[in-house]
Parts: C-alpha cells; sequence; structure tokens
C-alpha cells in the first residue's frame, strides 16, 4: 500500500468548474466518442459515451487561495477533462492513476510558498520513489504529477 495518496479535484471547484473555468470560459460538455480521456475529477480514464468536458484548470492557484501562498509566475493555467457532471470520485485502488508502464511523468515539487522547488522526469513505474524522494526535502508542501507529452496536470501529491 502507497504512503502517498493521489488527489483528484475537489467537489467544490469541479462544481465551479462546470460552470466557468480558471480561464473564465463557460463549460462545453460533449460525449466521450471512444472514451480515454484523463478524468481529474474520479482519477480515471473516460469509457466511450461518458458525458465530459475539458476545462481550464490552476491546481496551485487553488492550493494558494487556500494556504495563503503567493506563487506568482508559478500559477499556471491547463487543460484538464472533468465528468460534465458529478461523479462518485477516485476508486482507489493499487497504483497511481493513469499508470501504464514505459510512460513518462514530470513531478514538480512546490514549496509552502507556492514556488517550484524542482522537478525531474519519471519513467512509469516509479512514482512511488519519485514522491519518497519529493518529500525527503522538509520544504517541499505538494507534488504535481503531470503528462510529459502535454504538460497537462494529472493529480497532486500533499506531504503526508
Amino acid at each position: 500500500m502507497s504512503l502517498f495518496t493521489p488527489r483528484a479535484v475537489e467537489p467544490a471547484v469541479l462544481a465551479a468548474l462546470r460552470t466557468a473555468d480558471d480561464a473564465g470560459r463557460p463549460c462545453r460538455p460533449f460525449t466521450a466518442p471512444e472514451g480515454g480521456e484523463p478524468l481529474r475529477c474520479c482519477l480515471r480514464r473516460a469509457r466511450a459515451g461518458e458525458r465530459i468536458a475539458l476545462v481550464s484548470y490552476a491546481p496551485l492557484r487553488r492550493w494558494a487561495a487556500a494556504t495563503g501562498a503567493e506563487p506568482g509566475a508559478y500559477d499556471e493555467v491547463g487543460p484538464v477533462f472533468v465528468h460534465a457532471e458529478a461523479c462518485e470520485g477516485p476508486e482507489g485502488g493499487p497504483g497511481y492513476p493513469f499508470e501504464h508502464a514505459g510512460a513518462r511523468r514530470t513531478v514538480r515539487r512546490y514549496g509552502s510558498d507556492g514556488r517550484i522547488l524542482g522537478g525531474r522526469i519519471v519513467e512509469l513505474p516509479g512514482l512511488e520513489a519519485a514522491f519518497e524522494a519529493a518529500f525527503d526535502d522538509r520544504a517541499t508542501a505538494l507534488v504535481h504529477v503531470r503528462a510529459v507529452e502535454y504538460g497537462c496536470f494529472l493529480f497532486e501529491v500533499r506531504r503526508p
């Protein structure tokens, strides 16, 4: 069992994103034709026929607002897929979301002030060791996991 818990986008944030996203655009749901889109609301891939939306999300901004941090220029807004309506949230289970052997992920460490402390590229599997190394630095408050190919935010892990 993992010491680190992947965090999905929180339900209250999802409700807001389904109205207007973090770039101020209205949500435009669509039906997933084939599925496979990485859903940040429940940390699984979409199934064909599910109603989903692609919205702009600023994960560090949301965390900073709750903690009083000032991320400055590190406040990024990027695309994420979510269910168009409320869902059950993460199902849990072994491993990390969107993990398949050979995939590469960027693991970015942030301090309590919201500034990037460092990052590394990890080939999967390997997130557990990357999280251990990240949190060995006491200055690390949270870690963002992103896809290397598109830079998309996948999930967050906070200090255990």
